[in-house]
């Protein structure tokens, strides 16, 4: 086990560049399932997640290999229609392999997902979705076993909530049913709109019929391709948030602006001072912030995924912050851990009351899931004292080598053993 020990209060200076999208990369690699052959993934960041992703496309017969951020997906060999249980147990993501191996060969076992301890993440949409095109699914045993007697159908399906997971799942699938599929209430953020231009690289044929209906005609076979993912617009938030945290003067490259609009407007409003250009945020260090009021919603709303890094920043504004959460009820982890560092938050229901306090203090906290565990660096970089972060193994599933990136910029942060 690791930890990291960050000592506090220095404004960090410099560029940092994003890496690529982890929640592209993902279910693009489960897409790969979809054809016979190599295909090329580029931007593809060095992270726990895309380790475990690669171990389970693996586990099903494909072979990949790995080289700076290019990834070879070689399925021509697929043997194995069920994904280790092992693997799937540490990671939401790994349901995506469901909907490609099933469309491809008509049968798929795959264990109930794991991931990040914050709250429930039903998958009832994925498996409702897949009925809807024709598979018969039944869950025992902590398995998900899904069949067709031949290949699945298109039909019309509606998504009760805009599921990222749900709509990507179902887009891999329908991408080879035999007829069309209407896709209603689809989320349509930026890593679905990465997925549909993959897809449609490798012959699939989709559009947006507009607001959030995606029409799916289904092919009988898709090509491999080279492909690069977008930048990962939760990791520029993150820098952003701690360029600003620290007071600091940093510079943030490659960022992909318009999937940042909203927290960029919330900033704004904070009286944050940024210079935006088309792919660059320049933080420059104010001492004093307005609170602010936050929803998280789907995109294009203000990202959930966001939300601890934000409510680690409203505990150093000057006034009180309310922080609604609407997505995962329980994605309050980080409130408990901020508190002992003298956060002034208090708990309702989906909200957190976040009262302004000159400082936070330095002291030995635990990261629960991937974004609070960031929200606590960004606390321990702006804390007085010193911050030991435990369980940071979290972190590392979304953040590539982030001691390392922000020592670049002048924080004093290392990574020990515990």
């Amino acid at each position: 086990m690791e930890k990291f020990i960050i000592q506090g209060e220095v404004p960090l200076k410099g560029k940092i560049r994003v890496k690529g999208a982890k929640n592209s990369a993902l279910p693009l690699m489960a897409g790969c399932l979809l054809t016979e052959g190599k295909s090329y993934l580029e931007n593809i960041p060095h992270l726990t997640d895309i380790t475990v992703m690669m171990k389970v496309l693996e586990g099903l017969g494909a072979e990949v290999k790995r080289e700076d951020d290019i990834l070879e997906i070689n399925t021509a060999k697929l043997s194995h229609h069920e994904a280790p249980y092992d693997l799937v147990k540490m990671m939401r993501a790994s349901i995506l392999v469901l909907g490609p191996i099933l469309a491809r060969f008509g049968y798929a076992r795959v264990p109930l997902p794991g991931g990040c301890n914050i709250g429930a993440r039903p998958i009832n949409l994925h498996l409702e979705g897949l009925k809807k095109l024709g598979a018969e699914i039944k869950v025992k045993n902590g398995y998900i076993e899904a069949r067709t007697k031949r290949r699945l159908k298109g039909n019309s399906i509606y998504l009760n909530l805009p599921s990222v997971g749900a709509t990507e799942d179902l887009l891999l699938a329908a991408s080879l049913t035999e007829g069309t599929t209407l896709i209603n209430n689809a989320s349509y953020s930026p890593e679905v709109i990465d997925l549909i231009n993959f897809l449609k690289k490798m012959g699939a044929k989709i559009e947006n019929r507009g607001g959030k209906l995606i029409k799916v005609e289904g092919v009988k076979e898709l090509r491999p391709v080279s492909y690069s993912i977008i930048p990962d617009r939760i990791e520029a938030g993150t820098f952003i948030m701690a360029g600003i945290i620290t007071r600091g003067e940093v510079t943030i490259e490659g960022a992909h602006i318009d999937h940042l609009k909203t927290p960029l407007a919330k900033l704004r409003e904070m009286d944050v001072k940024m210079e935006i250009t088309d792919n660059e945020v320049k933080i420059r260090g104010e001492s004093v912030w307005k609170p602010m009021k936050i929803k998280t919603l789907p995109y294009p709303g203000f990202s959930t995924d966001l939300q601890p890094q934000i409510t680690t920043l409203a505990c150093l504004t000057q006034g009180v912050s309310a922080i609604v959460e609407t997505i995962f009820k329980d994605r309050f982890t980080h409130i408990s851990e901020l508190r002992k560092m003298g956060a002034d938050i208090e708990r309702k229901e989906g909200m957190a009351i976040v009262k302004g306090v000159p400082l936070l203090r330095g002291t030995s906290v635990v990261a629960s899931d991937i974004r609070g565990g960031a929200a606590l660096i960004l606390a321990g970089l702006a804390a007085k004292g010193v911050t030991e972060i435990h369980n940071i193994y979290h972190i590392d599933r979304g953040y590539e080598k982030i001691e390392e990136r922000l020592s670049k910029l002048g924080a004093n942060i290392l990574r020990v053993e515990e």
